[in-house]
């Protein structure tokens, strides 16, 4: 029985919570369910008219609860606590409430209580039109078998359509996660490699000298200076601006413009939590949008550099200090929200596909708040 092997398992559980840390309150949840549906199955076996057929569809629920014990125990399986588990769970929960009520089928009239929370469901996931949901709601009462099939086939596809929206939110966290992972090791590999290399694509600038400059350093045969993000020459003694900025450039001028770019996306990822109304999935797709953020600070603040330097920006190409090369990859590290941005509106729209009791009514548009009215405007 689920509630016993609950009980042989609990020197386990907090081995089990540290896996499933990230979903503890959600599995808490299921296992609830699981009782409850399991308390309804036994109460549904005690009836001493039950047909053989009914018989067979509790025993079909007692296994499935059996089973969403297990995914939720992690008994059989190593499964990450990313959410799987809790979803798998639920599908099996789901079944065994489903099986429960075709026990019903020779007396439908017994599943009238219960159809005001089975109409909930039909209604939070299928669309208005979908024919399935307009045969159930116009159900004042079960009073017959075919009813009851109406209603449980109902049911059964709404479940499907939560399944689908959930599998999306997950398969929507793997993906950026992914990305976020690779531009971290993009970041990772330029900043090693330039490390490596510091000469080979240097991160400089030759603005030209003032008069004054000049003036107090004749033995420079150049009139400009050399401008790295950690370093400076006011006096080149090389008519060769190569070998004049080989002698500034440093291992440490893209480490400290990644570090620079990503701290300036860790403060717009903070900026961005107002936006954020969290999410009732196991599914953390606001934090896989913010971890997107932190490697594409770093390489935007990069990229930027490397653009002004090659005269991209018109009237920018030679930034006179050390100071403003840290300043203007500051820019550039926060201005990775032009492109995170819509991966921001794309989580907040998967998470809104998510139905719920708190989810408007299907078909109906929401009108954006002031934060999203403002990112459009300004999109």
């Amino acid at each position: 029985m689920a509630g016993n092997r609950l009980q042989r398992a609990a020197p386990g559980r907090l081995r089990e919570w540290w896996r499933e840390r990230r979903s503890w309150e959600l599995s808490e949840e299921a296992r609830a369910n699981v009782r409850t549906v399991g308390a309804l199955v036994t109460v549904r076996e005690a009836v001493p008219s039950l047909t053989d057929e009914a018989r067979t569809m509790l025993q079909g629920a007692r296994r499935e609860l059996e089973a969403a014990d297990t995914v939720l125990l992690f008994d059989e399986h190593r499964r990450s606590p990313l959410g799987s588990h809790v979803t798998a769970a639920h599908l099996h929960l789901n079944a065994a409430r489903l099986l429960w009520a075709r026990s019903f089928v020779t007396s439908p009239q017994d599943v009238s209580p219960y159809l005001a929370g089975l109409k909930a469901v039909v209604n939070e996931h299928l669309p208005p039109g979908d024919p399935r949901r307009k045969s159930v709601e116009r159900l004042q009462g079960i009073s017959s078998a075919d009813e009851l099939v109406r209603l449980t086939e109902a049911v059964e596809a709404a479940q499907a359509v939560a399944l689908r929206e959930k599998l999306r939110a997950a398969s929507f966290v793997r993906i950026v996660c992914c990305v976020a992972g690779f531009l971290m090791l993009l970041a990772a590999g330029v900043a090693v490699l330039t490390s490596v290399w510091s000469q080979a694509v240097p991160m400089c600038f030759n603005p030209s000298q003032s008069i004054g400059s000049v003036a107090t350093a004749p033995e420079s045969p150049v009139s400009y200076r050399v401008v790295c993000p950690i370093g400076s020459d006011d006096s080149p003694r090389s008519p060769d601006l190569d070998d004049n900025v080989k002698a500034v450039a440093t291992w440490g001028d893209y480490v400290v413009v990644e570090v620079v770019g990503l701290v300036a996306a860790g403060v717009a990822a903070a900026s961005a939590l107002r936006k954020i109304r969290g999410t009732s999935t196991p599914y953390p797709v606001p934090v896989a949008s913010a971890l997107l953020k932190l490697p594409a600070g770093a390489l935007t603040a990069v990229l930027g550099l490397l653009l002004m330097r090659g005269g991209f920006v018109p009237g920018l190409s030679s930034l006179d200090s050390s100071a403003q090369i840290i300043a203007w990859a500051v820019v550039f590290g926060y201005s990775q929200e032009l492109f995170t941005k819509f991966v921001d509106r794309r989580g907040q729209m998967v998470l809104d596909a998510v139905r719920g009791p708190t989810s408007p009514p299907q078909g109906t548009a929401t009108a954006p708040g002031p934060a999203a009215a403002s990112d459009s405007a300004g999109g």
